[in-house]
């Protein structure tokens, strides 16, 4: 029996280790991972960059004006193999993971035509199945029809330390209690925002990973791809 190819929808709240369990998936079962969080702050990292967030606010007419001149891309690092995210040609995987920008990604994220485009952008990418992509509205927006939707949450500081320990392994210094108020403050910002806020979709299985390692956390969802795999192929 020939097996489906679908779409998997990992949404959830930041520092879940949504895009860990979605690559970990992805390279398991041989699909493509589409890091979507990943897209909307190499934007913000744009912003930042060209002076177009000042004082907590973007500048909405000159970044309009700029979209055209931003594209986004994934390719796999040979020696790693591991997917990078590339910003007008350059690699900016590390730069994109920074407090800097993740203090300012939720003041890009929410604006309408900032969403507009990477939402085609994501939509266009999964044309043809086979994929794998987290964010904060995939399920809802982006792929509502997706065959298998996650919804991922953990306590805000198991997200903290998580994040902390992620800077600290890549050299940087980590304040676990600032991170924990940022979070907080992307929480609310995603959850209150106009376009496109973050909700679980109705048809969403919620994963709680707050007390799981990564190694249950990816048998649970395995398991839930499995099942849904079986489910495709009986109807």
């Amino acid at each position: 029996m020939e097996k489906h190819s679908i779409i998997i929808a990992i949404d959830g709240y930041s520092s879940c280790g949504k895009s860990t369990m979605a690559k970990d998936l992805a390279r398991r079962i041989g699909y493509i991972y589409i890091d979507s969080g990943a897209m909307y702050r190499a934007v913000t990292l744009y912003c930042l960059d060209n002076n177009l967030i000042n004082d907590g606010k973007v500048d909405i007419q000159s970044l309009a004006g700029e979209m055209k001149n931003i594209h986004i891309t994934f390719a796999t690092n040979p020696t790693t193999g591991k997917q990078e995210t590339y910003l007008n040609g350059k690699c900016v995987e590390q730069e994109i993971r920074t407090m800097r920008v993740s203090s300012c990604v939720s003041l890009v994220s929410q604006i309408d035509f900032v969403r507009q485009a990477l939402v085609a952008q994501q939509r266009q990418l999964g044309n043809d199945k086979g994929i794998v992509m987290d964010g904060r509205d995939i399920g809802t927006a982006v792929f509502p029809d997706a065959e298998l939707k996650i919804f991922v949450t953990a306590s805000a500081r198991t997200r903290a330390e998580r994040r902390a320990a992620e800077m600290q392994a890549a050299g940087e210094n980590a304040d676990i209690d600032a991170i924990e108020r940022n979070i907080a403050m992307r929480d609310q910002m995603d959850m209150t925002r106009v376009i496109s806020p973050l909700r679980k979709a109705q048809d969403a299985i919620e994963l709680d990973n707050s007390h799981m390692t990564i190694a249950e956390q990816n048998a649970w969802l395995e398991a839930r791809y499995n099942e849904t795999i079986t489910r495709l192929q009986q109807q």
